[in-house]
């Protein structure tokens, strides 16, 4: 098994490019039937996409079809196939990004296999689809895990966990197997929701400790039922999350071209040698897309309160799709815990002070965030501006003096100094 496991990484690293044939295919024979180069591009990014998703579809179903709870040797059929199901989940919030935090995220669950009620609202939720149920008007934040296995002591255990109606499972909050979120509930961030809870209590830490917390009722037409106009009006601001993905194919297109004409003029080997330059520049023009779109789109963020059913938030998702879409490939999934990476933040309105180490990218609304002279800002770590309970988005400061310091995979909450 220990030979199967490792062919199937091999074998799931592979999925982009199997993805990516048939795009390149459309290019070529676009280009040729004189459609036109940027038509061409828009239709060979949507074939990659279209093809990807359904290879994840495909595989999910597949793997996870007859899985059953229960405590499984890791080396064995069914250990293998949940493991498979996840790298799966996992791999697809990253290749199919703008398709998460979305209208259409519930229904791409329910193709994969969980059961979603009606009117939820799910980030980049990591799951065994097949465990997991999520109850109406739930929402997942940001990196949530429900119903993952567990190993231990040479076995996997899988189990069914569910997510109440109306509860909020927080950003990287777990609800692990068997375990259950309870209605009207809340389980905060980098939480663990208990074994089992009154329904609408609220919870906090690892191990869950209870927690006070009154829900705040906004209005219901900006929280949990809008008008059909709001929702039309989302749709096509999320729509538009297909253009920093054409802009990431329009830079890839144009760097084989640049690398063709490098290749033509000077030879393979000198083009060859340009092509870290090349590949920098194709960086920084992400970086400069990603930054004007951010304030095109939002321009200065600010503290305050904004309903899920607003401009505002949508067009802050958007605006984050771009930096996780198009800068982050491009060049600042690269440049953590060096001055480019500092730029970069200070280019999205962080204040950040000399000699600070950030080695992260993930300050969401970066206007709102201070980092002090000689701070360490730690890998995996989120500078969280926001808060999304009851549906509200509320938008605070975080700050660090000079010289703290953020340890590894920490999250600073709104109002943190």
């Amino acid at each position: 098994w220990t030979a199967v496991y490792a062919l199937t990484s091999v074998l799931l690293g592979l999925l982009p490019a199997a993805a990516a044939l048939p795009a390149l295919l459309v290019l070529r024979y676009g280009i040729g039937l004189g459609i036109g180069l940027a038509a061409s591009i828009v239709l060979a990014t949507l074939t990659g996409l279209a093809v990807y998703a359904l290879l994840i579809l495909a595989g999910v179903r597949a793997l996870g079809a007859g899985l059953r709870a229960g405590s499984h040797p890791v080396h064995g059929p069914a250990a293998w196939r949940a493991w498979a199901v996840e790298r799966l989940m996992d791999t697809a919030r990253a290749q199919l990004f703008p398709l998460y935090a979305s209208l259409a995220t519930p229904g791409w669950l329910r193709a994969l296999g969980m059961k979603v009620g009606r009117g939820v609202e799910a980030s980049t939720v990591l799951a065994l689809p097949g465990m997991t149920t999520v109850g109406d008007g739930a929402f997942l934040a940001d990196d949530t895990m429900i119903g993952s296995y567990e190993l231990g002591g040479g076995r996997l255990r899988i189990a069914a966990a569910r997510v109440g109606k109306r509860a909020f499972l927080g950003n990287s909050g777990m609800a692990a197997a068997g375990s259950r979120v309870p209605k009207r509930g809340l389980v905060g961030v980098l939480s663990a929701a208990p074994k089992r809870a009154e329904a609408g209590s609220s919870w906090l830490g690892m191990p869950p400790m209870r927690l006070p917390r009154t829900p705040e009722e906004g209005d219901r037409s900006r929280t949990y039922a809008p008008p059909v106009r709001l929702r039309w009006a989302r749709a096509a601001v999320e729509l538009c999350r297909i253009v920093p993905v054409l802009c990431s194919a329009a830079l890839a297109v144009a760097g084989v071209f640049a690398f063709a004409a490098l290749a033509g003029a000077y030879g393979i080997p000198a083009a060859a040698f340009l092509t870290g330059p090349l590949l920098a520049v194709g960086g920084v023009l992400a970086c400069v897309v990603t930054a004007a779109a951010k304030w095109l789109l939002v321009g200065r963020f600010r503290a305050g309160e904004h309903p899920l059913w607003s401009g505002f938030v949508w067009r802050g998702e958007l605006a984050d799709t771009f930096v996780e879409v198009l800068a982050v490939p491009w060049l600042i999934g690269a440049v953590g815990g060096t001055p480019l990476m500092n730029l970069w933040l200070r280019t999205l309105g962080a204040r950040v002070g000399r000699g600070a180490w950030c080695e992260t990218y993930w300050l969401p609304e970066a206007d709102l965030v201070a980092v002090g002279a000689g701070a360490s800002v730690n890998r995996g770590c989120v500078l969280q501006t926001h808060l999304f309970h009851d549906r509200i988005m509320r938008l605070g400061p975080v700050e660090l003096g000079p010289g703290a310091t953020l340890g590894p995979h920490a999250i600073a909450l709104p109002g943190a100094v």
